[in-house]
């Protein structure tokens, strides 16, 4: 046992209790001398216990040492795996993967003792109302999706150092007019002014201006409107700005959790995940209201407005492509303003296009630099006149609006040259952009579903006449026509139970026959008998079913010469009712020959052992239910398991077994009538 100090404890209260040392150090597990030992030392186990300088086997980098640690005082950032590898390659079969860790830990060791000094973080002392921070941080990680799409966002994020109290802006990049939207917002709802303000060095800011100095300008300006101290933190230094960027990881976990609890990361409308954040915000402010108080006392006052966040670009020549140039990236205008100057108002979503007071055009802001969004509608009439120019269009990608346009395309391309494929497509474009790009979708959509010729006179035809095409998802089923498989039973592989009456069944199962398999516990002899009683009956006996019409005349030819189908008439009762008469109507099978009964008697399915021999030696029967006068209906049986006998009576006094479908299964689906329908296999 491993004596520490709590037994030493326990023994010397012991003694002190007047206990015997015998005694004493039986009651704590010890021996005697081991006991006598802690008694006259006054020192506890673990301060008699010696460190350990010795090694217990030798140490395989004791050579190479004085190399490993040249290489360390050269470049300390080396990992002690990069270390082995250069190690092993050196000598190779020398230091195998299993002395990975003796390295780490002699190196751990000398960083420890003799290596670089590293970097000091300084806490700091905030004091209220005198420190702000901001900082954007990317929220694809969560996979938010508005109305089951990706949103790639981004969140500009505003705190207080001292109470930390925050503020979010939803923002699709890093772009200045973000900030400045972002930081005024929280500013207002804060309430005041904060004496400094300190940021990162925003370069992604940046990024979609022309020159660094116009963002310090337009950011020296926003900082001056509003009387705040501007700070900004070293170059990839962000633990400099650490309050909002440790506040970044909390954020997002808060965020996560709570869309955890509401069970969809789907938002209907940007705007519904907009309050969706801001009812988060408003919980975490709530908990930070005792420093908060304290920060609003020494804030200073709020300008009588806010500043135009956006950004104002005057005179921008539009291009004899249709195009302007803006930030860096290419947007077209409507042809008829080639030659003439706009300008455009840049806002942290989207542009606004204008020529003089007149509003043209609103566009999604394009993200990054040497991007372009071309609106067909404004250069297809040139392009119908130069048709020659499309093949080879900078832009002829964004001539496409939808899939089907496209294909549309590639499909004129199999049956015409290149010049008349674009003369053709060109002309369906100019429709879409005249008249309406849906109805031309939908046309060229039916049309090609249909293998129909695309021209652009069809496709006008198809749109005029309002053609109502069905949508891609709708799906429409036809109920089958249950006389549609009387057809069944004429056919030559069918399998068909022979016909028998209840009544002289006299407690026998009518299922013993099946297959012409036997049953143990019946004699051969009579079953040959009951075998040739049933044939006789089958042919002059009542009608097999109770089924009404007459079944369908499938035209083939059977071994008696044209197989012509008996009409199979029914009594006046319901299914398994007797009729008024009692009588059994026995006209079904006069006209049918007597080698097809024949072959109809030798047909059978298979059955169970069951079934063959029920254990009671009664008949295993099957009611098909269902209204009276209801035809004899076929049921799809389940995919891929065994069928299952279908009978019908016509009374009480007339069951008989009517075997005719065991598999039908879904085998795909088909056009009929332009509606998609499965087919029955």
């Amino acid at each position: 046992m491993k004596i520490t100090d709590g037994h030493v404890r326990r023994l010397r209260r012991l003694l002190d209790a007047g206990e015997f040392l015998a005694v004493a150090a039986r009651r704590t597990g010890m021996d005697e001398k081991t006991a006598r030992k802690y008694r006259d030392s006054e020192r506890l186990p673990s301060q008699m216990a010696k460190p350990r300088v010795w090694r217990t086997r030798e140490d395989p980098f004791e050579e190479v040492w004085p190399e490993v640690l040249a290489r360390l005082e050269a470049e300390a950032k080396l990992r002690p795996f990069a270390l082995l590898e250069w190690l092993q390659d050196k000598y190779p079969g020398r230091f195998p993967d299993s002395q990975r860790r003796t390295l780490e830990r002699r190196v751990r060791v000398w960083r420890a003792t003799r290596g670089p000094s590293r970097e000091v973080m300084f806490p700091q002392v905030h004091t209220p109302g005198v420190l702000a921070a901001s900082d954007f941080t990317h929220m694809n990680s969560l996979r938010i999706t508005i109305a089951r799409q990706p949103f790639d966002h981004m969140l500009f994020h505003f705190t207080l150092t001292y109470s930390n109290w925050e503020s979010v802006l939803v923002c699709p990049s890093e772009s200045f007019e973000s900030f400045s939207r972002g930081l005024q917002e929280a500013l207002w709802k804060l309430g005041g002014v904060p004496r400094k303000h300190r940021s990162d060095s925003l370069s992604a800011a940046v990024n979609n201006l022309s020159e660094d100095r116009e963002f310090r300008a337009r950011y020296r300006d926003l900082m001056e409107y509003y009387r705040i101290e501007p700070e900004r933190i070293n170059v990839r230094k962000a633990h400099e700005n650490g309050d909002v960027e440790s506040s970044h990881g909390h954020l997002k976990t808060v965020v996560d959790q709570a869309l955890l609890l509401r069970g969809s990361r789907d938002f209907t409308t940007r705007k519904e995940y907009e309050d969706f954040l801001k009812g988060l915000i408003d919980k975490r402010n709530a908990s930070r209201s005792p420093r908060f108080e304290q920060e609003l006392e020494v804030l200073g006052e709020l300008p009588r407005a806010m500043l135009d966040h956006r950004t104002e670009v005057r005179g921008i020549k539009v291009q004899s492509s249709s195009t302007i140039r803006v930030k860096r990236n290419t947007y077209s205008v409507p042809s008829r303003l080639i030659g003439h100057n706009v300008d455009v108002t840049i806002d942290a979503d989207f542009i606004e296009v204008r020529y003089g007071d007149l509003l043209i055009q609103q566009m999604p802001r394009l993200i990054g630099t040497d991007k372009y969004t071309i609106n067909y509608r404004h250069v297809i009439d040139s392009l119908v006149r130069k048709p020659g120019a499309f093949e080879n269009y900078q832009y002829r990608e964004e001539m496409f609006p939808t899939s089907h346009f496209r294909m549309a395309y590639d499909w004129l391309c199999q049956d015409r040259s290149s010049r008349a494929a674009a003369r053709e497509y060109l002309k369906i474009l100019q429709l879409a952009a005249h008249d309406s790009q849906d109805a031309v979708q939908d046309a060229l959509r039916l049309a090609i579903a249909q293998n129909a010729p695309i021209s652009a006179k069809a496709i006008r035809l198809a749109v005029e006449q309002h053609q109502q095409v069905p949508a891609v998802t709708d799906v429409t089923v036809e109920a089958p026509d249950l006389q549609d498989f009387d057809s069944l039973l004429q056919h030559p592989d069918m399998e068909v139970e022979p016909y028998g009456h209840e009544e002289d069944n006299n407690n026998q199962s009518e299922d013993r026959i099946l297959g012409n398999k036997e049953c143990p516990d019946e004699p051969e002899g009579k079953r040959l008998e009951e075998d040739k009683h049933r044939t006789d009956r089958a042919v002059s006996g009542p009608s097999p079913a109770d089924v009404s019409g007459a079944l369908r005349e499938p035209g083939g030819e059977g071994r008696a010469g044209v197989d012509k189908p008996p009409r199979v008439s029914v009594g006046t009762d319901g299914v398994g009712m007797p009729d008024a008469a009692g009588e059994q109507d026995r006209t079904a099978l006069a006209g049918l020959p007597a080698p097809d009964v024949e072959d109809m008697e030798q047909l059978r399915l298979d059955s169970t052992a069951a079934d063959r021999c029920p254990p009671d030696g009664e008949s295993a029967r099957r009611l098909l239910p269902g209204p009276a006068r209801e035809p004899a209906a076929l049921w799809e049986t389940r995919f891929g398991e065994k069928s299952l006998p279908l009978r019908a009576w016509g009374t009480t006094g007339s069951a008989r077994t009517f075997r005719a479908v065991h598999h039908m299964q879904l085998s795909g689906s088909t056009t009929a009538g332009r509606q998609a329908r499965f087919a029955i296999g």
